[in-house]
């Protein structure tokens, strides 16, 4: 059973898709209006709904029905309930492919690249990713250091790059996204900039990180960072971030297509 089936149930409500990785998405995708673009690990279907907005047609694979349920209608997208290492749909029968920070909970990386290869047609793949690798260590991890040593077990970006060029047989980039102050997807680092975000229960929900974490330690994390932030102890520490509007966290867009 999919683990968002009980961590997912009000996801929709903070997981909302901002328009600049929409945009990036259709960037790196380079396809025209009417194409049939999966969303594998589709969620609530967020970036799906995006998508179909924009004139594409989309089918959205999810193994949870509960992420499922709270997706909006939209007569430009499909639902197929499934796995990424198991897709439920045709052989090349799809123009391109995304997966929004999806690919940590795939059981079996080599077989949903497989897959992948085995539903596009001659399109683009393309993954938005992570490797803490890359990342500064910013203030977040002092308060919860779970989230560093947990994303330090998730694959390495070369490692995903290799995988994927094995198993596509496409040519493969990484293109760093630069988190904004601002992200309307407040996944596991998008508060970089706004620490109060974190002490907001319905916000650490729509996070994997922090809804698999044990309870204990990420509510000493809340209970101190509460308590710095009043205190103004944060301000002096980490005040400094509020003068950058961007930074690398170690998010990755992986593009994986054809050599032209």
């Amino acid at each position: 059973m999919s683990i968002y089936n009980s961590i997912g149930q009000e996801y929709s409500k903070t997981r909302v898709p901002d328009i600049r990785i929409v945009n990036k998405l259709i960037d790196l995708l380079n396809l025209p209006k009417g194409s049939i673009i999966a969303d594998i690990g589709a969620g609530t279907g967020g970036y799906s709904l995006a998508l179909a907005n924009k004139g594409f047609l989309v089918n959205a694979v999810e193994p949870s029905v509960v992420m499922q349920k709270q997706a909006v209608k939209h007569q430009q997208i499909k639902w197929f309930t499934g796995y990424a290492e198991n897709l439920p749909l045709p052989d090349k029968s799809v123009d391109g492919i995304i997966s929004i920070l999806a690919t940590h909970h795939f059981y079996h990386l080599e077989k949903a690249f497989q897959e992948m290869h085995r539903t596009i047609r001659d399109g683009t793949i393309v993954l938005l990713s992570f490797d803490i690798r890359f990342a500064k260590k910013i203030w977040l991890y002092d308060y919860f250091p779970f989230l560093w040593e947990d994303a330090l077990r998730f694959l390495p970006l070369n490692e995903q790059i290799n995988l994927i060029q094995r198993n596509t047989k496409k040519h493969i980039e990484a293109i760093p996204l630069l988190l904004p102050y601002d992200l309307s997807d407040l996944f596991a680092a998008a508060g970089w900039r706004r620490p109060e975000l974190y002490l907001q229960p319905e916000v650490r929900a729509g996070i994997s990180s922090f809804a698999l974490a044990n309870q204990d330690l990420a509510e000493q994390g809340v209970k101190l960072l509460a308590a710095d932030l009043s205190s103004g102890e944060w301000s002096k520490k980490y005040g400094d971030i509020h003068n950058l509007t961007e930074i690398d966290i170690g998010y990755r867009f992986i593009r994986a297509r054809l050599d032209n």
